[in-house]
């Protein structure tokens, strides 16, 4: 089924736009003939506004070419919307209508947003956890690969996918170079910037909705460091804004993009600091439906405190070696943490390019019970191609202890993990008093006292054990019931001092759920003090 998914993704998302009646968080397009003199990329300002009677929203046009101008809209809300057209040309102005918005089509929940400070769900309150890969430039390999790309993610666990929209200076395999671009011109360096390429931007909606058919969110990547012979990084000011506005106008209404400004933006050394801060206003103002906005560091981490970044994407692999250390990042920003890399599993010649599939899979693990979310990575070298330049195959291990991974967070109680004590036993995420993940890492004990931090405990309270081996994915459950007992003012133990025999080997962690006693959540006694 999945495969027809994919198939079919293009004609599906043509025959929804035609309709009149729309699906939830669909995609409604207005499409008007309209002037092919001189330059409407530049000359012809296009726009409408939605009424649905309680609220009004501004949609921004674009051109695409050949005499097509579209309007494309994201309803919110079911019922009867409005709309009416405005612009600087008469044949494409006061342009009046309306359709209906039914409910949402099945599997599909809305945008992402932040939920809970640290955490992430969708529009309708589904919970949505990132578990993301990379694949910087499979839109610029050959279809037949893009497909295969394709056929791999719905396969695969992940639900997130970060991609480059302009190529980095490295052809696919060394002999295919990219053939579409996002200006009109030659590769590598003679484009008009003053005119965009529609069958470019064709090409990556395309794929969009195909991620979103997959239940996969785009992680859209505006600006890099790494594609100098093609000259995207040197465009002036007004070139720059120019292209942010026509990709936030043709991209915004799918329900599954993010905004990624830059890829390790301080790289980019064409561009300043306040540069960035106007890029990140520019899509705030130039979308009406508020997608996550994040920016990408390499050596200098941008101000993730700024009302328009909605969470923090951090390269950082030494954070995720224990979860001690992940933590600290959410404390600076009060917002969620997306580590989306890590170094990345593989054997590339390079040290980022060089983790174990075990390491891989330990910092997903160590970020995990921080409460922060760990992305993967992988470029094992073949054929001059890898999963992380250009998607294909994937040829690595920690991949299946990822998808694991998002069964155990998937099965825990709604909300997120996070730290429950960070003070002291910063191994362990959860929520307090209702449910307990405590990761040992490479760390190889024999057994655990069973002890929990006193934060919504009382005694009487009942829980139940699980041994998971994060490795081979085993789940194995403890016999017996563990009551509380209080130990002390920090912490409670089972009331028969009991301890649970553990295998000796890294990568083990242990799953503790209240099965009843005293309540979930029952606070007995005062929130932990620090030391």
């Amino acid at each position: 089924m999945r495969f027809w998914s994919i198939v079919l993704a293009g004609a599906w998302a043509v025959s929804m736009m035609a309709a009149e009646t729309v699906p939830q968080w669909g995609i409604y397009e207005i499409v008007l003939n309209g002037p092919t003199n001189g330059n409407p990329f530049i000359d012809v300002r296009l726009s409408a506004v939605f009424d649905n009677g309680s609220k009004k929203v501004e949609v921004a046009g674009f051109y695409d070419g050949d005499g097509v101008y579209r309007i494309r809209f994201m309803p919110d809300e079911q019922g009867v919307w409005r709309y009416e057209t405005e612009a600087n040309r008469w044949p494409l102005t006061r342009q009046v209508g309306s359709f209906e918005v039914g409910p949402p089509a099945k599997g599909r929940h809305g945008p992402v947003r932040v939920h809970n400070t640290y955490h992430f769900a969708y529009a309708d309150g589904t919970l949505y956890y990132p578990i993301g890969t990379t694949i910087y430039n499979w839109l610029q390999a050959p279809d037949d690969w893009q497909e295969l790309t394709l056929n791999t993610l719905s396969n695969a666990p992940f639900n997130k996918v970060r991609f480059l929209v302009t190529p980095q200076d490295v052809d696919f395999r060394k002999s295919v170079p990219a053939t579409l671009f996002p200006f009109e011109g030659r590769p590598r360096n003679e484009w008009d910037f003053t005119r965009f390429s529609p069958p470019f931007f064709r090409k990556l909606e395309q794929r969009i909705a195909q991620l979103g058919d997959l239940g996969i969110e785009a992680d859209v990547i505006l600006f890099h460091p790494y594609g100098k012979t093609y000259g995207f990084d040197t465009m002036d000011p007004e070139t720059d804004e120019r292209y942010i506005r026509y990709i936030v106008a043709r991209l915004s209404a799918y329900h599954n993009v993010w905004w990624s400004l830059a890829n390790e933006y301080d790289f980019l050394r064409t561009k300043t600091e306040a540069d960035w801060h106007r890029f990140f206003q520019i899509v705030q103002e130039a979308d009406p439906y508020g997608h996550l906005r994040s920016i990408h560091n390499g050596y200098d981490i941008y101000n993730n405190s700024l009302p328009w970044v909605t969470h923090a994407s951090i390269q950082n692999g030494s954070a995720v070696t224990d979860p001690g250390r992940a933590v600290l990042y959410r404390d600076v920003w009060r917002k969620p943490v997306v580590f989306d890399e890590v170094k990345y599993e593989g054997t590339e010649n390079y040290r980022w390019g060089q983790l174990t599939p075990e390491e891989m899979t330990h910092r997903m693990w160590a970020g995990l019970v921080a409460g922060t979310y760990v992305q993967h990575g992988e470029c094992y070298l073949h054929a001059d191609d890898t999963w992380l330049s250009y998607g294909g195959v994937l040829r690595g291990e920690s991949w299946k202890r990822i998808a694991f991974l998002r069964q155990i967070l998937e099965d825990a109680p709604p909300g997120g993990l996070d730290p429950v004590d960070k003070w002291q036993d910063w191994d362990m995420g959860g929520r307090s008093g209702v449910y307990y993940l405590k990761y040992f890492g490479w760390a190889a004990p024999t057994n655990w006292t069973f002890e929990l931090p006193r934060e919504g405990l009382q005694e009487g309270m009942q829980f139940r054990v699980d041994v998971i081996d994060t490795w081979n994915m085993t789940i194995t459950p403890v016999d017996g019931v563990f009551t509380l007992k209080r130990k002390d003012r920090y912490s409670f133990v089972d009331g028969n001092g009991r301890a649970v025999k553990l295998p000796g080997k890294p990568g083990i962690a242990v799953r503790i759920r209240n099965v009843g006693g005293s309540g979930p959540g029952s606070r007995g006694m005062a929130p932990v003090e620090p030391f």
